[in-house]
């Protein structure tokens, strides 16, 4: 049997969570039960997430975006209180990972995310010592329209496209999630274009400014395959069960 203690330990060391200065505490958000059968997963730790992996039956919950954020209320009031009474009255614990699990250099949602688009990463770019982007140089360049097809036929939802140039794109670079504040990193590494989930009304200047196309894929769209690319991982390593909710979110 799997305990609790066991997974939260390999999940902190394969993701390596402690070398990150984060917006939120990684790992172990809530404690339940010690004793681990099913696990699921999900992008999000919200009211309907947390019903529906309490319904099926899950003993830990694990997510990228959890309960606690810098800044946020310290007090359990407002929309904190029915997520947390649930938590706990069904004993399930609640783990998660930010950005330790956005650039994981295999189970990540960056590198996920180049997987589900059928792309080799080349590099990664940006400042710090764990670089957020990643990028690929494609051996055929490819037109901003194309790039937007392709985008919604792997993800499912169509991307809001600001062309910032008018030749071919070879170049291209991503970050999921609300990485917008990237674009500036992906201009100086010299991309062609940047791919991310969110867009800010700053970001379509900037676009057309730095003359490189810009992508807002879905901020949930890009960050599915990181949470289910792990689960699947944690089911062949522990042999336990695990299932992945898709509870929508058009943003």
């Amino acid at each position: 049997m799997l305990q609790l203690r066991e997974l939260d330990s390999y999940l902190n060391k394969l993701l390596q969570s402690q070398n990150f200065q984060d917006y939120c505490p990684n790992g172990l958000q809530v404690q339940g039960k010690t004793e681990i059968q099913k696990i699921v997963g999900a992008v999000t730790a919200s009211l309907a997430c947390i019903e529906t992996a309490c319904a099926v039956g899950a003993d830990a919950l694990l997510v990228h975006h959890g309960l606690f954020w810098r800044g946020d209320d310290m007090r359990v009031v407002g929309l904190l209180k029915p997520r947390l009474q649930m938590l706990l009255k069904q004993d399930v614990n609640l783990l998660a990972y930010h950005l330790p699990l956005d650039v994981h250099p295999v189970y990540g949602n960056n590198s996920q995310l180049a997987a589900q688009l059928g792309w080799s990463v080349s590099g990664t770019f940006g400042s710090g010592s764990t670089p957020l982007g990643q990028y690929t140089t494609l051996s055929s360049p490819i037109s901003g329209v194309k790039l937007a097809q392709h985008l919604e036929k792997c993800l499912g939802r169509a991307a809001l496209h600001i062309p910032g140039r008018e030749t071919p794109l070879q170049r291209i670079g991503w970050c999921t999630g609300a990485a917008q504040n990237l674009i500036s990193a992906a201009y100086e590494a010299q991309l062609d274009a940047f791919i991310s989930g969110e867009i800010s009304e700053q970001t379509v200047h900037q676009a057309k400014e730095y003359q490189l196309d810009y992508f807002a894929a879905g901020h949930h769209a890009t960050e599915r395959y990181g949470v289910r690319s792990l689960l699947t991982h944690l089911s062949d390593k522990f042999e336990v069960a695990t299932q992945f909710l898709e509870i929508d979110n058009p943003v």
